[in-house]
């Protein structure tokens, strides 16, 4: 029951967020943002990621992990309510950022819940989870378009009722999940002390390390997530087949997530972070070649974007000796990361409105990759935080 409340909250971590993309056109249409405001809007989220992922280790240490997950999948729920009220855009805004400080929780605890409850399945479990996470992310965006132009009343449904369905439709099943799994579990074995959790991390160059490789990979996820449905229809594609783009590059990053534990083998394991950039690599300079065929390039980037992000919380798990460090460095290496990340999508967007072509915003990604390589090179490496001589 455990594994399968781990996989209910793991289907509710991206939909909220990976179904912006797609409807960006139709909300700049409703609401007259521009395009680099809509760049803002979507690094909304990892901002607020950045922002309140140093506050999970300490809530966690106070009322026990289960407790926090469940009320941060609330929280979660509360903000995408919040995103889809009719009427003032301000309600668009405060709902994103609310769903950001759910998720951000949720992101940091989850790693920590993995070595804690599944000590000696690390890599299987995070690539269980982060494919469900990828995958109904890839759903989110495939299906979200369409239900916006249900017809309801003789109009079509909208965005906003798109962002609901797709945001909260799993939402109190995993809330059941979780409560239904952790009923009745004291916050205490959450207690153990740890006197260098909280402040020794941030100047361990291990978890620095992890925290950059976090981001870069982030990022690169983050600016094709936002911008490859409007990079799609500037090639002349459809809005749907623009979304289902979306989808189909998420689906390959959910391939790339359950993929990661057979090269995580033998001597792979050490030189697989720096390795799986290469592919995308690939894809982002075939985008620039050739755009036409950007369903081969979208899935090869998809790969990689999986592939890091599976590999990103293995190593919060991996370059951890136990559970409470493993949260203190997922809270730093995602706070510090998703500063990183944000930059991302307003970046691309502000290089695309600069240049009106996609060529520079591409190359930005180009260097993303190749600075992900070089770090991968180090973090690939067996070593510990906190660990002292």
């Amino acid at each position: 029951m455990l594994l399968v409340a781990v996989c209910l909250v793991a289907a509710n971590m991206r939909p909220a967020i990976t179904g912006l993309g797609p409807l960006l056109d139709q909300i700049g249409a409703d609401t007259g943002m521009s395009v680099s405001t809509l760049g803002v809007l979507a690094a909304v989220p990892l901002v607020a990621w950045a922002l309140f992922s140093p506050l999970a280790h300490d809530l966690s240490r106070r009322f026990g992990q289960p407790r926090v997950l469940m009320w941060s999948l609330v929280v979660l729920l509360a903000g995408t309510l919040v995103r889809s009220i009719p009427g003032p855009i301000v309600s668009l805004w405060v709902g994103t950022a609310i769903i950001g400080i759910g998720i951000a929780i949720i992101n940091v605890l989850m790693p920590a819940v993995v070595k804690r409850d599944f000590p000696t399945h690390v890599p299987a479990v995070t690539a269980a989870y982060t494919a469900l996470l990828a995958g109904l992310g890839a759903v989110s965006s495939g299906v979200v378009v369409p239900i916006s132009h249900i017809p309801v009343g003789g109009e079509p449904a909208g965005w906003r009722f798109a962002l609901l369905v797709t945001g909260a439709a799993l939402l109190p099943f995993a809330i059941g999940g979780w409560w239904w799994a952790h009923r009745g579990a004291a916050k205490a074995h959450d207690r153990a002390a740890a006197p260098q959790g909280r402040t020794g991390i941030w100047s361990d160059p291990i978890a620095w390390l992890v925290a950059v490789y976090m981001g870069l990979q982030a990022s690169m996820f983050y600016m094709f997530v936002t911008w490859l449905a409007p990079l799609s229809m500037s090639i002349g594609r459809a809005e749907v087949v623009a979304g289902i783009d979306v989808m189909v590059y998420q689906l390959f990053s959910l391939a790339g997530c359950l993929l990661l534990p057979l090269i995580l083998r033998g001597g792979l394991e050490r030189w697989a972070p720096a390795l799986i950039p290469s592919l995308a690599i690939v894809g982002v300079a075939g985008l620039m070649i050739a755009p036409d065929a950007v369903l081969l390039w979208a899935s090869l980037i998809g790969l990689t974007g999986g592939a890091t992000l599976a590999m990103s919380l293995t190593l919060m798990a991996q370059r951890a000796r136990d559970h409470d460090a493993s949260a203190a460095l997922s809270g730093m290496s995602q706070s510090v990361g998703y500063v990183i990340a944000a930059l991302g999508p307003v970046a691309f967007g502000a290089l695309h409105s600069l240049t009106g072509d996609w060529l520079a915003s591409l190359a930005l990604v180009l260097a993303v990759l190749a600075a992900l390589t070089v770090v991968g090179v180090f973090a690939g490496r067996d070593r510990f935080v906190l660990d002292r001589p």
